[in-house]
């Protein structure tokens, strides 16, 4: 079964523009995540996805691949709906451009149940949320039923302790994995109604009957969103040599 792992990437961020590219310890931080994505095992290939040329020409530098795509892609999904129009494969795990620090085995995580399962049609990963996480709206949490499939994602803490908790509130881990027709079909559908309340994409295939296995995995570290963060990251690095 052939699978793909893909980086979304682009320079035009509002709160960071140029992210991918930002020297973190030595290296662009797109390529930390491409070595992190090399180093799971998990693909024939890993391709970074962007519609600019800098970043292929950074990419090509360290020895990684990337794809030219459109700059007009309102998601990282969408980005790799049009990877998958070009670049035959059964499985593309979807892993963001702006996570450095992204674990290898979350990685694995996502991608097992599609290896294992031919009727899977999306995976993503969930871990023990903090408790002084759970008032976080930057914060996505999973709600799973007893076979491990994502009911909801929300910003809220869900479920509502109206009683004590019953299970351990989960985190959601920004990763995913998807079969071919799956993506490739939610770039032909319009964003939902509980996809725009909550500013998630992922609700849109829970609204159009896609079943999500939550994989469990670590708790991811911070993404880059700010340059304050880069930094936080680049001294990270650093410390671990």
């Amino acid at each position: 079964m052939r699978c793909l792992v893909v980086i979304p990437a682009r320079m035009a961020s509002t709160r960071f523009p140029g992210k991918p590219l930002v020297d973190l310890a030595g290296k662009p931080m797109v390529q930390w995540v491409w070595e992190k994505a090399q180093s799971s095992g998990v693909g024939e290939r890993v391709l970074v996805a962007t519609p600019d040329a800098e970043i292929i020409e950074a990419v090509q530098k360290f020895g990684g691949e990337a794809v030219l795509t459109r700059p007009d892609h309102p998601s990282g999904t969408d980005r790799i709906a049009e990877v998958a129009e070009k670049v035959a494969a059964d499985i593309y795990v979807n892993v963001q451009g702006d996570e450095p620090m992204v674990e290898p085995e979350n990685i694995r995580l996502c991608a097992q149940p599609l290896l294992d399962e031919p009727s899977v049609q999306m995976g993503s990963v969930m871990a023990v949320c903090p408790e002084n996480e759970a008032d976080n709206p930057a914060v996505v949490k999973v709600v799973t039923d007893l076979e491990g499939f994502a009911l909801y994602f929300s910003r809220h803490a869900v479920p509502y302790p109206r009683n004590p908790r019953q299970s351990t509130l989960k985190k959601h881990v920004g990763l995913y994995a998807y079969r071919r027709e799956a993506v490739q079909a939610f770039a032909t559908w319009s964003p939902t109604p509980l996809e725009l309340t909550e500013s998630l994409e992922q609700l849109r295939f829970l609204e159009h009957g896609v079943r999500i296995k939550m994989s469990v995995g670590s708790a991811a570290a911070s993404g880059v969103d700010t340059p304050e963060q880069a930094e936080e990251i680049r001294r990270t690095l650093e410390e671990q040599g």
